[in-house]
């Protein structure tokens, strides 16, 4: 019979555990959009070169401590659902492996996962504003609207919308900053209120010299009571400052008066660090960025933004572009424009086109064609993780020939001086925030055609002239996949113990009991031998021994699995006779476990035989009741 879904995402997650180092190895299972997460104990351990040929596999990496295969949107759910059950990890959410894997992480990696955390929240209304105003952008310029009543309102009223989130986005990041670093929300966009309180003197006037803001004295001290309007790197800090203020204060009062004293502490000495140090320091830090960023436009020139664009995706390797987050943000407040992000949007379709020119030299590779489409559709909507990590990085020449088609590109981005009127989308979608002044729209979509064509033309040549010919590591895995397990005769195969054999539905696992691990049988053992079904070859031994897989000559496996949840008891009690990619004849030990341990430690001895066949392949089931391990329970066809 032909493989089903299911049963192909359980052969994955098999293989998935094999080479990640074996059950024992896995500390906590998420997914995200695109990609399963898994955080191991031993990274060592995994094999990555054979994670990245297993069947539906768009590319592996480990970044901030855990380990992340893509599979792409949507089929990356189907096979968790999957993988989770047959791991026992089901119950996992993504907070949770976050949790695990930042007790792993260094301070920096800590830090900038941290600010990337703060954005996620206030992102939707930031796209929101930037769509908006890139709409009312273009229809201000139109005639038709400023002439007809009812469509000059509502450009009018989207205005109005485009501003809000700019207006108070300090106050959002302090609130975002306070709840990501665990004090309460509330103590955050009071202090953020704080920052653009109407009484203290704006910022851009004081700035410009048309204002002059209240100085008051503190033991000689002098404040200016100067706004903090497009202070976004200020409401971050001022947001782990009262963090931590609130946490502090929480411990250290008593609970009887705690509701009043603590967040009345919290927030008064947060306001007296916001203009005494923190705000002084902020501004001097948001300024030096800024200053940074516009020197190098202004010195550099096309060079400043080829070295950017062309860099800016290994950035992404490193997972330090997360940071760039908050300077986008600083930036749009202190110049009104982003031109950072179409230089990101040019170097994510860079690799784009590298995926493309990697697709045109190996069309007829099967694997290639399903590896490169997805990874290419994903770069389209801001996504590149799969391009970078399933194909270019893997490669190497095809991430090089992405990386100089978004330097071309990103001189033509300065040339026509193209921005962003918001951050946080890229690519198609980033059409809508792009700034349409100076034929913005048509100076974009120009900008990225030349990284895409570049990237893609690029890879092709240096394909060519490279005499490494990475590409065959794709070719060979489906040649092998192609010309093994060609066999098409009859295999009987027995039951692997002695006792009362069972349909596998009959399991008091409920995993097996479903068949989401394949038919088989299920039997209540009479002592501890477990014996080779079949012929064939080992193809994993589980760490803890209680479990053992075996492929046989026509491709169809078996797993063979010695109690339930015996994988907690880490080896004890059990010897195996085997090693992995051993040869076993139908009757060779395999292991042999302790039954009576197994009681003891409050396990079933249940022991279960579940097939997984292969494709063109039929499963017959032969036999129930007390077997001596020699009656024929299955037959393959």
């Amino acid at each position: 019979m032909s493989e089903n879904k299911q049963e192909k995402y359980l052969r994955i997650s098999k293989e998935l555990v094999e080479n990640v180092g074996g059950l024992d190895n896995i500390q906590g299972v998420a997914h995200c959009a695109t990609r399963l997460r898994i955080v191991l104990n031993d990274n060592a351990l995994a094999n990555i070169e054979k994670l990245e040929e297993i069947d539906l596999v768009k590319g592996v990496f480990i970044a901030g401590d855990q380990l992340q295969l893509i599979f792409g949107a949507g089929l990356v759910n189907d096979v968790y659902n999957v993988f989770s059950q047959y791991t026992h990890t089901e119950n996992m959410s993504l907070g949770d492996i976050k949790q695990q894997s930042a007790k792993k992480q260094n301070p920096l990696q800590a830090i900038i996962k941290s600010l990337s955390d703060v954005f996620i929240d206030i992102m939707p209304g930031i796209l929101a504003a930037a769509l908006l105003m890139g709409i009312t952008g273009v229809l201000s310029k139109w005639d038709v609207v400023a002439n007809n009543e009812t469509l000059y309102a509502i450009n009018k009223l989207a205005s109005l919308a485009s501003n809000g989130i700019f207006a108070i986005l300090p106050m959002a990041v302090c609130y975002s900053a306070t709840k990501r670093y665990g004090g309460k929300p509330i103590l955050g966009m009071i202090v953020g209120a704080i920052m653009l309180d109407a009484s203290l003197a704006n910022a851009y006037s004081v700035g410009s010299g048309s204002a002059t803001a209240e100085v008051i004295r503190i033991l000689g001290l002098p404040i200016e009571l100067v706004g903090f309007q497009g202070g976004i790197i200020i409401a971050l800090m001022m947001g782990f400052i009262v963090a931590k203020l609130d946490i502090f204060f929480d411990k250290k009062i008593p609970d009887v008066v705690k509701l009043l004293f603590s967040p009345l502490c919290t927030v008064f000495i947060s306001t007296v660090l916001l203009f005494t140090i923190i705000g002084p320091v902020g501004r001097e830090l948001s300024n030096g960025i800024t200053g940074i960023l516009i020197w190098v436009t202004q010195n550099l020139g096309a060079v400043g933004y080829m070295i950017f664009a062309g860099v800016q995706q290994i950035i992404v390797i490193t997972g330090l572009h997360h940071i760039l987050g908050a300077i986008e943000a600083q930036l749009i407040a202190d110049t009104g424009r982003n031109f950072l992000n179409p230089l990101m949007s040019v170097a994510l379709i860079g690799q784009g086109g590298a995926v493309l020119g990697y697709l045109a030299m190996n069309w007829k590779n099967l694997k290639a064609r399903e590896l490169c489409i997805p990874s290419f559709a994903s770069t389209l909507f801001g996504i590149s993780e799969p391009a970078i990590f399933g194909i270019n990085l893997r490669y190497k020449y095809p991430l090089v020939a992405g990386c100089l088609g978004a330097a071309v590109a990103g001189a033509y981005v300065y040339i026509t001086d193209l921005a962003a009127f918001g951050f946080g989308t890229t690519a198609v979608p980033g059409i809508a925030i792009c700034d349409p002044s100076h034929n913005g729209y048509i100076n974009y979509i120009i900008a990225h055609v030349i990284a895409l064509i570049i990237g893609c033309v690029l890879t092709v040549i240096f394909g060519k002239l490279s005499k490494k010919k990475s590409a065959d590591n794709v070719e060979e895995v489906v040649y092998e996949m192609e010309d093994q397990n060609e066999f098409t005769g009859e295999i009987q195969v027995v039951s692997p113990v002695i006792g009362v054999v069972k349909n596998i539905s009959q399991s008091s696992d409920a995993t097996f009991a479903s068949k989401s691990m394949g038919d088989g049988i299920v039997v209540d053992v009479e002592d501890g031998q477990v014996l080779s079904p079949c012929d064939g070859t080992v193809t994993f031994v589980f760490p803890s021994k209680h479990a053992i897989g075996i492929t046989m000559k026509d491709g169809s496996s078996v797993l063979i699995h010695c109690g339930i949840d015996t994988v907690n008891m880490n080896g004890e009690g059990f010897e195996t006779f085997v090693t992995v990619g051993q040869t076993v004849k139908m009757g060779d030990p395999l292991l042999t476990f302790d039954i009576t341990l197994v009681k003891e430690k409050g396990y079933s001895s249940e022991t279960m035989m579940a097939f997984e066949v292969k494709e063109g392949r039929t499963l017959e089931m032969k036999f129930t009741g007390q077997t001596n391990g020699q009656d024929v329970i299955a037959v393959l066809k």
